[in-house]
């Protein structure tokens, strides 16, 4: 399995993302998870606290499927308040880099209206490439 992160000259060098990546393997398709804790409830604080909880919910379906973080290819982020994500985005990076590593999948964020769960402020969906 190979991932390999494709940063074109002729475009602004990203900063937590990658502008596309070229992978071989087997494809794991990751449901969106949401800041839901172990009981079933959305984790309460901040947009950092659920995208923590979110990620973390990720990683353990992509290990589950036995992927680790590097193996991610692909992540959507859904918001419900962008200003809010983007003003606490060094944050969010930081719990990334913890998590996930230095390395960035291709990435999107999308400003939604609301998510399945009323409390949930962040979901994370995405897709895997394994050995």
């Amino acid at each position: 399995m190979s991932v390999r992160r494709v940063h074109p000259p002729g475009l602004v060098r990203p900063v937590g993302f990658s502008h596309a990546t070229v992978a071989t393997g087997r494809i794991v398709f990751l449901a969106g998870q949401t800041g839901l804790d172990g009981t079933g409830r959305i984790v309460p604080g901040t947009v950092v606290d659920q995208f923590e909880r979110a990620l973390g919910n990720l990683l353990t379906a992509l290990a589950a499927a036995g992927g680790d973080p590097e193996h991610l290819a692909s992540l959507t982020i859904y918001s419900t308040d962008i200003p809010d994500y983007q003003a606490n985005a060094e944050q969010i990076g930081a719990v990334w880099r913890r998590l996930a590593g230095s390395e960035y999948p291709a990435m999107a964020l999308v400003g939604v209206e609301r998510l399945w769960d009323v409390e949930a402020v962040v979901e994370l969906q995405g897709f895997g490439v394994l050995p």
